[in-house]
């Protein structure tokens, strides 16, 4: 398994955090978080446990897909087979998404204003389970960061285990940044969060445009039998 691919799910990860809707959820992490601003330990020990919440859903839930993808041997035969065929399409799709070329609205989430409220008045575990019911919540873009994109990289690298967590880490890091400014810098992170928001969009829509790129080299190459040299 090469850097560039460990790199590529982190940076999945990464790049489904600061997506608008995965980011309204760090957003009330991080107001959760801030509760103890007061307490360095406790701030710093909430986004911890919040970033072990989302890695253990997403490192569960890859395992549980890949394996149920692998455990039957015609589809693991037709993914070996086909896997790079389907993966150009993917990747286009996923890109168009990034880029709001699909106008797709539909979301599942896991937690509501009545969870939020009652992590809000609980002691700093509430942020290990926050963690998971956010990492569970998928929006258009995040299911196809995850299902689209991080997925077929483990499966293309026979991953069950790393590329995930490290996809889990990545959409964590935002709300684990806070956290430590928020210990111990919490005059920078009015500065943070705003230049966060200022460079959102520029990211989403050149990853977007990397996706579709890869994505049409994929189909062009594996779908079509066209060598780009």
């Amino acid at each position: 398994m090469t850097w560039f691919v460990l790199g590529s799910a982190l940076w999945l990860g990464i790049l489904t955090s600061i997506s608008p809707c995965p980011l309204a959820s760090n957003i009330a992490a991080i107001s959760f978080i801030g509760r103890k601003v007061g307490s360095t330990r406790q701030v710093f020990l909430s986004g911890l446990l919040y970033t072990i919440g989302r890695t253990a859903a997403y490192l569960a839930l890859g395992v549980v897909i890949m394996a149920g993808l692998m455990a039957s041997g015609e589809i693991a035969r037709f993914l070996q087979r086909y896997l790079n065929q389907i993966l150009g399409p993917a990747l286009i799709l996923v890109g168009m998404l990034l880029l709001g070329l699909l106008n797709v609205s539909t979301s599942l989430s896991f937690a509501g204003q009545g969870v939020q409220q009652r992590a809000s008045k609980g002691g700093t575990g509430w942020a290990l389970l926050l963690g998971i019911l956010f990492a569970l919540s998928f929006c258009p873009v995040s299911a196809g960061l995850f299902f689209g994109g991080l997925i077929p990289l483990s499966m293309a690298n026979d991953s069950r285990f790393v590329l995930a967590s490290l996809y889990g880490v990545g959409t964590a890091l935002p709300v684990l940044v806070f956290a430590f400014l928020m210990a111990f810098a919490s005059q920078h992170v009015g500065k943070a969060f705003n230049r966060l928001t200022q460079i959102e969009r520029a990211v989403r829509v050149i990853t977007g445009i990397v996706f579709v790129v890869a994505g049409l080299y994929y189909s062009l190459t594996y779908v079509y039998g066209i060598t780009m040299t």
